[in-house]
C-alpha cells in the first residue's frame, strides 16, 4: 500500500485502536517505507487514525520501535531450532542457519535488532535466555564452559556480522547503480592477481558475505569446537595413569 492509498483510509473511531493494532501496522509500513522512515503522522494515516491516538500508547518513535523490536525478538527466539546435545554439530549448524535465514529474509528484523541494536530489557533478557540454552547444551556435547560460551559466542558473531554486511552490500549495490559492491568479478584484473580472478571466476567471492563463505567460516568454527570436544575426552584417560605413577614412585 502506498501513502496515497494509506491516505484515504477512513479514519476509526476514537478509542477503537490498541497498542497491538499500532505495532502490527508499523511492521506493514515499515515494510512498505524502511525502518528509517517510519514515522508517527505517516503510521497515523496508515492506520487511519490520529497522531495523538498512537502517542497515547507510544510517546516517542523510540517506545514504537522498541515494542516491534520485543515483538520481533520473540518470534525470532520460538522460530530458531534448539541445539541439541546427542547432535550437537548439525544442530548447532542448523541453529546457525536458521538465524542467518531469519534476518536476511526480512530486512526489518535485522534494522531493529542488528543495524539498531537499543534493545529493551525483555529484548536482551530473551536473548540471554536462549544463549543460556545452547551453551548448556554445548557443554553437555563435551564443551568446558568457557569453550562452550566461546563457541556458541563466534557462531552468533558469524551470523549477524555475515548478515549486516550483505544489507550494507545491498545498500552499496543500490546506491552504485547496480555496479556491485566489494570485491566483485568484474573488478579483478587477470593479469595483475591471476588466482583471484581464476577463484573468482569459479564462483569464489572476496570478502563477500555469501552462502560459501559463510558455510566456510562456520566450518571453521564446528571443526576448532570438534578438536575441543576431542581432546577433553581423551584428558580423563591418560589422567589416572599419572596418578598411579606418581603414586607408584612416592
Amino acid at each position: 500500500m502506498t501513502k496515497a492509498t494509506a491516505g484515504k483510509r477512513q479514519r476509526r473511531e476514537r478509542g477503537s485502536i490498541n497498542p497491538h493494532d499500532i505495532i502490527d501496522g508499523a511492521f506493514a509500513l515499515a515494510d512498505e517505507v524502511s525502518i528509517d522512515n517510519l514515522s508517527m503522522p505517516l503510521l497515523g494515516k496508515h492506520l487511519g487514525v490520529g497522531v495523538t491516538s498512537i502517542y497515547w500508547y507510544f510517546r516517542k518513535k523510540d517506545d514504537l520501535l522498541n515494542a516491534m523490536t520485543d515483538r520481533a525478538l520473540g518470534k525470532f527466539t520460538f522460530a530458531t531450532p534448539y541445539v541439541e546435545a546427542s547432535d550437537w554439530r548439525e544442530s548447532l549448524r542448523n541453529h546457525a542457519r536458521s538465524m542467518r535465514k531469519t534476518f536476511s529474509s526480512s530486512p526489518i528484523l535485522t534494522d531493529l535488532i542488528l543495524i539498531r541494536g537499543a534493545l529493551s530489557a525483555k529484548a536482551r533478557q530473551l536473548g540471554v535466555e536462549q544463549m543460556e540454552m545452547a551453551i548448556q547444551t554445548l557443554v553437555e556435547a563435551g564443551l568446558s564452559p568457557e569453550d562452550a560460551f566461546d563457541t556458541y559466542s563466534a557462531v552468533s558473531l558469524h551470523v549477524r556480522g555475515t548478515v549486516v554486511l550483505e544489507r550494507l552490500q545491498e545498500k552499496t549495490r543500490e546506491l552504485d547503480d547496480g555496479e556491485g559492491a566489494g570485491f566483485e568479478p568484474r573488478t579483478i584484473d587477470p593479469k595483475a592477481t591471476p588466482l583471484i580472478a581464476k577463484l573468482a571466476a569459479k564462483g569464489h567471492r572476496l570478502a563477500a558475505a555469501d552462502e560459501k563463505n559463510f558455510e566456510y567460516g562456520l566450518n571453521c568454527i564446528l571443526d576448532h569446537a570438534s578438536r575441543l570436544i576431542e581432546q577433553r575426552q581423551k584428558a580423563p584417560r591418560s589422567a589416572p595413569r599419572r596418578g598411579r605413577k606418581a603414586a607408584a614412585k612416592r
